[in-house]
C-alpha cells in the first residue's frame, strides 16, 4: 500500500509542476511595449491552393521574425504577409509600411528597423517598401530617386490612358525614364 500512495503522491506533484510551469509562463510574460503596433491579423494560406487559384510569392525581409518566401492566397495584404513571416520585431518600425496595401506577385516586403529610415534634414531618400505603381500618388512616385514631379506625372498619366502596369520594365515606354533609370527603381516599385 505505501508504494502506491507515492506512486500517486509523485504523481500529483509532477502535474502541480506542470500547472505551475504553464501558468507561471503566462503570468511572467513581459508586457507589449507602450506604443507598439496592434497585432496583425494571421492570413489563412493552405499548404496547397485548390485548382484554378490564384496566389502570390512575396519576400518578406527586415524586421520580422522569419524572413523568407511566402506563398498568399490573391488578394492579400501587406500584413497578412508580415504575419505569416512570424510578425514584426521589437526593432520594427512598422508604422513605416502601408499595411493595407496589396500584394503584387514577386514583390518585396521590407519592414524597416528604427533608426534605419530617413530623417529629416532635406535629404530625399527611397520610401521604406516597394512603391506600387498602380495605385502611388504623383507625390509618392515622386519621392523615388530620379523622378521628379513631371516624370511622376507622366506615370499617373500612363497608367490612365493605358491600364495598369504588369511588369516594371513598362516604364520604358514613359518618355524621360530608360533602361538605366528602370533598373534603379527595381525593388523600389512594384507593377
Amino acid at each position: 500500500m505505501p508504494f502506491t500512495l507515492t506512486r500517486t503522491r509523485a504523481l500529483v506533484l509532477a502535474l502541480c509542476a506542470v500547472a505551475l510551469v504553464l501558468v507561471g509562463g503566462r503570468v511572467l510574460r513581459p508586457a507589449a511595449p507602450r506604443g507598439a503596433a496592434p497585432p496583425l491579423i494571421r492570413a489563412k494560406a493552405p499548404a496547397s491552393a485548390p485548382h484554378g487559384a490564384q496566389i502570390v510569392v512575396v519576400d518578406v525581409a527586415g524586421a520580422v521574425h522569419r524572413a523568407g518566401l511566402y506563398r498568399l492566397p490573391h488578394g492579400a495584404r501587406i500584413a497578412d504577409a508580415i504575419a505569416r513571416a512570424g510578425g514584426a520585431t521589437r526593432r520594427a518600425q512598422i508604422d513605416l509600411v502601408n499595411l493595407a496595401a496589396p500584394l503584387a506577385d514577386g514583390e518585396q516586403v521590407l519592414v524597416p528597423t528604427r533608426g534605419t529610415a530617413a530623417t529629416g534634414g532635406g535629404t530625399s531618400a527611397a520610401p521604406a517598401a516597394p512603391v506600387d505603381l498602380n495605385s502611388a500618388t504623383v507625390e509618392q512616385l515622386d519621392a523615388l530617386p530620379g523622378i521628379g514631379p513631371v516624370t511622376a506625372q507622366k506615370i499617373v498619366d500612363y497608367r490612365q490612358a493605358h491600364g495598369p502596369f504588369t511588369s516594371v520594365d513598362e516604364l520604358d515606354a514613359i518618355s524621360g525614364i530608360g533602361p538605366a533609370r528602370i533598373d534603379n527603381l527595381r525593388g523600389l516599385v512594384v507593377p
